[in-house]
Parts: C-alpha cells; structure tokens; sequence
C-alpha cells in the first residue's frame, strides 16, 4: 500500500537589471530578472523545495548548493528533473502540485500554459497535475513595491513501499 506526503516549499528572489526573467522554466519578457545562483526561478524552486520536504530530503540549498561554482547558472528545470530522481531513489514519485507566485509584474497570465507545460515536462507529471496560480501582493512591502517575487508550492508525493520491508507481499 504506498504512503501519500506532502511538502510545501516557498522561495523568494531579488528583481534586478540585467537578468533573465525565467518562471517555471520559461523565459518572461521584463525590464529586470531575478537574481541568484542559478537561474533564480522562484517557482520552480518552491515546487523542488515542497517536493524534497515531502520525502524528507532537505531542501534545495543541500542538494544545489549557492557556493558551488559547477552549477552557477543552471536551469532549475534540471534542479526540478534532479529532484524528481532523488524522489525515485527513495521510491517515491510525485503526484501533484500546486503553486502560486506572487509578483506585482508582470502579467502572468499570458504565459501560465507554457509554464505549466514546462513543469510538467520536467515533473514527469500530466498536464493536468501541474496548477500554477498568480497573485500580487497589493502594492505592500517589498514585493508590492516590485522589487522581488515569491512564490508557495504544495506538492503531494506517493511512496510505495519499499520490498524489503514486506518480504511476503
């Protein structure tokens, strides 16, 4: 009988000029990009932070690491298809998820069908297990002022059980 999780992640990024805006794996067109390591994709490192809470794995600090140089820049569509193999090697898969991202701009919207898409992709998840919602925070504190995002992910994880804990199965 497999085990069902949960785990919710959240994230948060500096805007600033010169970056790449890139939201669920795809790049948004916008004045300022956020800033990080990696491709500071505050959606998708919330959906890898719930995913690894669910099972327990810490979170993607531990597995992705600011401080090592090999993956400065990287796609977090491959930190989101790593996770999805550190779920696998503990037995478990994910099932769903569901995040939103909070930003006064820009406009989301236009562009939920390619995220979606995206995370699904790099999920190995239908379509239609991959909710993505956008928010704004009503011109309060600093993302009001437009000067970050975050983003909040849920995310539900099925462990089966592993065959040497039931030997008679």
């Amino acid at each position: 009988m497999p085990t069902f999780l949960t785990g919710i992640g959240y994230d948060t990024h500096q805007l600033a000029a010169g970056r790449r805006l890139v939201l669920g794996g795809v790049e948004i067109p916008h004045d300022r990009g956020l800033l990080g390591h990696s491709d500071a994709d505050v959606l998708s490192h919330a959906i890898a932070d719930a995913l690894l809470g669910a099972v327990a794995a810490g979170d993607i600090g531990i597995h992705f690491p600011n401080t090592d140089a090999s993956i400065e820049g990287i796609s977090s569509l491959r930190i989101l298809a790593r996770t999805v193999e550190i779920l696998a090697e503990q037995n478990a898969r994910a099932v769903n998820v569901d995040a939103t991202l909070i930003a006064e701009a820009p406009k989301i919207m236009p562009h939920l069908p390619a995220i979606r898409a995206a995370l699904a992709g790099a999920l190995r998840l239908p379509i239609d297990r991959v909710s993505v919602k956008a928010t704004t925070n009503e011109k309060m504190g600093f993302l009001g002022r437009g000067e970050g995002m975050s983003a909040m992910a849920v995310a539900s994880v099925e462990r089966l059980p592993d065959p040497e804990d039931y030997p008679n199965i």
